[in-house]
């Protein structure tokens, strides 16, 4: 039979769904216990919040799903959020934007149309944003809360790469290249091709040096930046102060003794970013990164509000979780009927409702289903003096019992 799905769609499925949920609910539980509070937002947004911000340049139209919200006489454009920053950003404004600071987290899809539709079109991500977080110490903040996320789910080695998008644009503007010519630049860096900017010579041999010097660092402490600060001593103030964030961040991480590697090529779609920015890379794919981005709220015309956060991605995260055991499946109960009567019905019904009272999981089975993820089978035949047969699989027992009460207490034993 020939598939029915949408091209670039997914289907979950019960084993897909544990590790769904168990990587929500670790994340959730972390983000909880920092001070994050949830938050949902909806599927659709209007299509300027993007692009008035740079998140949807004119070449990334393309890849986004987008459609006019049509009234009978006019309308406006909405998108399929193809980001979860944009719209907590845009809750934080609309709801709360009284508030001086707010620490807020979600679990949300996103929509990138691919034109194969062999990569999947809907995306999970696990979010955080920290607005209001103007020091180094809330950029440390959520780095350490996503490293800490990423720790407690056992992914294995994960790697903490670092750059600068700040320190990334002022290098650009240090080119002084015509508008034309930087847009183009800007763009195929954005994309990842960082040949762009060493392809671009500034006509300044010193310059030239110091940015390919930086391109090249694969430093693992503060002081790899340090050594490059005394080589920008004839560079521009904007340069010289985001070189001096970067390595005040990176050297808080020192203190904390969080592990990272420098590389300012690391980071790729920053569009929105100013500062500091991170990436978490496991199984060869990058599951998770984030950055500053202190434009961005008075982009979308609220007040002038620093803020960072990051997302974590549960397609590859799921890829490198081992598969959870079933809910129950080291004290569920497989409640099996032996007869077809209506009162061996109503035992097995009455005796599953008990057991889930009693905190167990318990499934019903009318047919002879498979047996073997289950700890405990209870067949139920309604013929006295034994009316019940439990059976403990781990312990390869089994007791003949009256009641459903004798049943609880086997269970309980």
């Amino acid at each position: 039979m020939e598939e029915q799905k949408c091209k670039g769609m997914r289907d979950l499925l019960p084993d897909d769904m544990l590790r769904f949920r168990h990587i929500e609910d670790v994340f959730r539980r972390c983000c909880l216990k920092w001070g994050y509070q949830e938050v949902r937002t909806p599927t659709l947004e209007y299509l300027h919040l993007f692009t008035a911000t740079g998140t949807l340049t004119p070449s990334m139209l393309g890849k986004v799903y987008s459609f006019l919200d049509w009234d009978g006489w006019s309308g406006e454009r909405v998108v399929l959020r193809p980001d979860g920053t944009i719209p907590v950003a845009r809750l934080y404004i609309d709801n709360r934007s009284e508030q001086e600071t707010a620490r807020l987290f979600y679990v949300t899809n996103i929509f990138a149309f691919e034109e194969t539709g062999r990569q999947n079109r809907e995306r999970w991500q696990c979010g955080a944003e920290f607005l209001g977080g103007a020091e180094a110490t809330a950029d440390a903040e959520i780095i350490l809360l996503a490293e800490e996320v990423v720790h407690k789910l056992g992914l294995g080695e994960v790697k903490l790469q670092l750059s600068h998008a700040g320190l990334v644009k002022a290098l650009i503007k240090e080119l002084k290249l015509s508008p034309g010519e930087e847009a183009k630049v800007i763009s195929r860096v954005l994309g990842g091709d960082w040949q762009a900017l060493t392809e671009t010579e500034s006509g300044n041999s010193e310059l030239d040096r110091f940015l390919s010097l930086l391109l090249n660092l694969k430093g693992k402490s503060s002081g790899f930046l340090q050594n490059m600060k005394a080589l920008s001593s004839q560079a521009s103030s904007d340069l010289r102060s985001a070189l001096e964030d970067f390595i005040n961040i990176a050297a808080l991480l020192d203190n904390l003794s969080c592990d990272y590697e420098i590389d300012l090529a690391a980071t790729r779609d920053f569009e929105y970013y100013t500062g500091v920015c991170f990436q978490l890379l496991g199984g060869g794919e990058r599951i998770g990164g984030g950055g500053r981005y202190n434009d961005l709220i008075p982009l979308m015309g609220g007040k002038d509000l620093p803020a960072c956060g990051f997302a974590l991605y549960l397609d590859p995260m799921m890829k490198l979780l081992p598969l959870q055991s079933k809910e129950g499946g080291e004290s569920g109960v497989l409640v099996r009927s032996e007869g077809p009567s209506p009162e061996v019905a109503k035992t097995c019904f009455d005796l599953a409702q008990s057991l889930r009272n009693a905190g167990h999981v318990a499934e019903l089975d009318f047919v002879g289903r498979e047996t073997s993820g289950y700890r405990w089978i209870v067949s139920v035949s309604g013929e006295q003096p034994s009316a019940f047969a439990v059976v403990d699989q781990k312990q390869k027992e089994q007791r003949d019992v009256a009641s459903l009460e004798e049943v609880l207490n086997t269970l309980r034993g």
